[in-house]
């Protein structure tokens, strides 16, 4: 009897150890190639986005929030663009920062970071967009960070479906879209980019967060395992693959 009662114990054990290992497997997410033209207008119902899959936003750092937002993106490129959209299923929405390069992170925002240069997986750009529409955008090499000049960020195409400016909060349950045209070449004025194509590897990471709400969040989609909230560590981005 004690014999059998040990073997199960042994099978849940290696049952554990191999779900934790499991989980601890770098996420990876194949990005199609875009086919056709697409318009910019946050709409996550359109044709172009219907058979692409979802990214789950739903790792969170830090304290749980009171109320926790569901979030979902998706991503495609073509030969000159990267193309991204988010549904945030959300609640006490702040949108306050209205100035590129403004801390738009505190607000409701939804950021992509990510490693373009295959050589060079430490050096990434953060792309930071409130849901007002409003972004913030760097590059970091070595420590070193350098913002984008607002001249070069005026390339990228953005669609909100939620106003600019909130006076106040918006408190009760709310479901915003954002949608990105990000082109590569306004990437290229500032670090090497590896050209999307066919069999291409970037790390890369997306987020939500809110911080300065009074449901302040940090959720990421690749687990960041750090003690606090912190985005910037580039050894945890998972990888895109690009199809």
């Amino acid at each position: 009897m004690m014999k059998k009662i040990a073997a199960v114990l042994l099978v849940a054990w290696i049952f554990m150890l191999s779900a934790s290992f499991a989980s601890d497997k770098p996420l990876v997410y194949k990005v199609k190639k875009l086919k056709r033209g697409l318009k910019i207008d946050a709409n996550w119902d359109k044709a172009q986005w219907k058979n692409i899959n979802e990214i789950p936003i739903s790792r969170f750092m830090g304290d749980l929030p009171a109320f926790q937002p569901v979030v979902k993106a998706k991503m495609m490129y073509d030969q000159d663009n990267l193309y991204l959209i988010y549904k945030v299923e959300d609640k006490h929405v702040r949108i306050q920062n209205t100035k590129f390069n403004s801390s738009v992170s505190t607000d409701a925002c939804v950021e992509f970071f990510f490693s373009p240069d295959v050589e060079w997986p430490l050096r990434y750009f953060n792309l930071e967009i409130n849901a007002g529409g409003t972004g913030l955008m760097a590059y970091h090499i070595e420590g070193k960070r350098i913002n984008l000049k607002e001249e070069d960020f005026k390339g990228v195409e953005i669609a909100h479906t939620l106003p600019k400016y909130l006076e106040k909060e918006i408190a009760e349950p709310v479901t915003w879209y954002l949608e990105v045209k990000l082109p590569l070449e306004m990437l290229r004025k500032y670090g090497n980019v590896t050209q999307p194509q066919k069999g291409v590897t970037w790390k890369a990471n997306f987020y939500k967060t809110s911080s300065r709400s009074t449901n302040p969040h940090y959720i990421t989609w690749s687990e960041v395992k750090n003690p606090k909230p912190q985005f910037h560590l580039p050894q945890f981005f998972g990888s895109i693959i690009f199809k």
